[in-house]
């Protein structure tokens, strides 16, 4: 897997452009890319979301771990350190931001998150606007006791957090709040779960709809997931940051997929 994600890498290094928005036509995708994805973040709320992180860093507690996604192919035990959890599987400060960006252009009607874990990426998502609610859905208890207990301080308050499986939830959160400007997909990297969910989120998007994947190159059949989310006719265009794909469901912009450097 390690020199599966190397060589992606080395072909994202190689064929990635338009880090300043050079030769974008679109401007949408322009502004995007020169406004939303270079916008910084207030660097009080960064820090206050990564003492937390370093609180679970420096965590020796460990939980049980019942993942019902394809789980991590570092982490194999069901006995697990919250530290390590947190070292795999919690997003990275960088994309973190991003998130954050993303969730301010494009998420005032609501956001929905596919995978908890301890809540890093739904605090960053939060700290967007506090107006907004960031729903997230987790499949397991006990780590789903954990990112409860992150959200217990006054940026967590527009967080609301449902146990229960992706597929069981995201309708009844459709059913009760509507469509949601931003749905972020973690916390599964098998490719035929990743492919229901998105057509769950395609059926139910609006144009103004904006799908963020989480790990594109996680794996093969998460590079296989994505190229067929690509080919969509439902989607105009898509961003591949290597990490986060972004996904556009709007009509009158000419269908293609970028790949951008971040």
């Amino acid at each position: 897997m390690f020199i599966y994600r190397l060589l992606a890498f080395l072909k994202y290094f190689l064929f990635a452009r338009h880090r300043k928005g050079h030769g974008i036509h679109s401007p949408f995708v322009f502004r995007l890319i020169t406004k939303v994805l270079r916008n910084k973040m207030d660097d009080v709320i960064v820090c206050n979301i990564e003492k937390i992180r370093k609180k679970l860093l420096a965590s020796s507690e460990k939980i049980f771990v019942n993942d019902p996604g394809a789980g991590s192919v570092i982490l194999k035990n069901n006995m697990r350190k919250i530290s390590e959890i947190t070292r795999y599987s919690a997003i990275p400060k960088k994309y973190g931001i991003l998130l954050c960006n993303m969730a301010k252009e494009f998420g005032s009607k609501g956001i929905i998150e596919f995978g908890t874990s301890f809540g890093i990426s739904s605090l960053y998502l939060a700290a967007s606007d506090e107006n907004t609610t960031v729903h997230t859905i987790e499949g397991c208890d006990s780590v789903a006791d954990v990112a409860e207990s992150n959200f217990a301080t006054e940026m967590g308050k527009n967080i609301m957090l449902h146990r229960g499986k992706f597929e069981d939830v995201f309708p009844l959160l459709i059913r009760d709040y509507g469509t949601p400007g931003l749905i972020f997909i973690d916390g599964d990297h098998k490719r035929e779960h990743v492919l229901q969910y998105f057509s769950m989120i395609s059926t139910s998007a609006s144009q103004d709809t904006v799908l963020i994947i989480d790990d594109i190159n996680y794996s093969p059949e998460m590079a296989e997931a994505w190229n067929e989310i690509k080919r969509s006719e439902n989607v105009s265009v898509t961003v591949d940051l290597f990490r986060l794909g972004l996904v556009f469901f709007r009509k009158g912009i000419a269908k293609y997929n970028y790949t951008v450097r971040y």
